[in-house]
C-alpha cells in the first residue's frame, strides 16, 4: 500500500473546518432512501446540524426533500463552503477541477471508502482543504456529542440490570 501524497487534516483540523461551515453541497446526491447520499441529506437538514444551508447536485436534477436537486455546482444559488462528494474514486480528479474552477470553496470532502490523492493534490495546489474517507454526518455527530470519538452513539444501552 502507498502512502498518500497530501496529507489528511487531524480531528482538530476537521472540527475546525466543520465549526466554519455554513453552506454544504452534496455532490452526488440521490433521491433513493437506500442511498448514503440521502442518509446523510437527512441529517445536514436536521435541527441537530450547524449548516446554515445545503444544497443538492445531480446531473439527473429533480427533487428531494422538497428541494431542488441542481444539475451542476455552478447552477447553485451560491458558492459553498463545503462539497460532500459521493461518486466514484475514479470520477474525483474532474470533480476537483470541477471545484477548482468554481472558485470560492473551502473544504472537497470525499466520504467514506473515497480516496484519490491526484484529485487532493489538484485541489490542494489551488488551496482548497481536502478531507478525504470521511463520513460528514459521523465527524458532524461526533464533534457535537451524537458519536463517541470512536465513531459509535454514546446512548448507553445495556442489558445489565441495575441495583435494586
Amino acid at each position: 500500500m502507498t502512502e498518500p501524497t497530501v496529507a489528511d487534516p487531524s480531528a482538530r483540523e476537521r472540527l475546525e473546518i466543520i465549526r466554519r461551515t455554513r453552506t454544504v453541497a452534496i455532490l452526488g446526491m440521490s433521491t433513493d432512501p437506500s442511498r448514503a447520499s440521502y442518509f446523510v441529506a437527512t441529517y445536514l437538514l436536521s435541527s441537530s446540524c450547524s449548516f446554515e444551508e445545503a444544497w443538492f447536485v445531480n446531473p439527473k436534477g429533480g427533487e428531494v426533500f422538497g428541494r431542488r436537486v441542481h444539475p451542476s455546482l455552478e447552477d447553485l444559488p451560491g458558492t459553498p463552503d463545503l462539497v460532500d462528494v459521493f461518486r466514484r474514486s475514479e470520477d474525483l480528479p474532474a470533480v476537483a477541477k470541477e471545484v477548482v474552477a468554481l472558485g470560492g470553496v473551502d473544504t472537497l470532502w470525499f466520504q467514506l471508502g473515497l480516496r484519490n490523492d491526484e484529485a487532493a493534490a489538484i485541489a490542494t495546489a489551488a488551496g482548497v482543504t481536502v478531507v478525504q474517507n470521511r463520513c460528514l454526518k459521523i465527524e458532524h455527530a461526533r464533534f457535537h456529542g451524537g458519536l463517541h470519538l470512536a465513531g459509535f452513539d454514546t446512548g448507553v444501552v445495556s442489558s445489565r440490570r441495575g441495583e435494586i
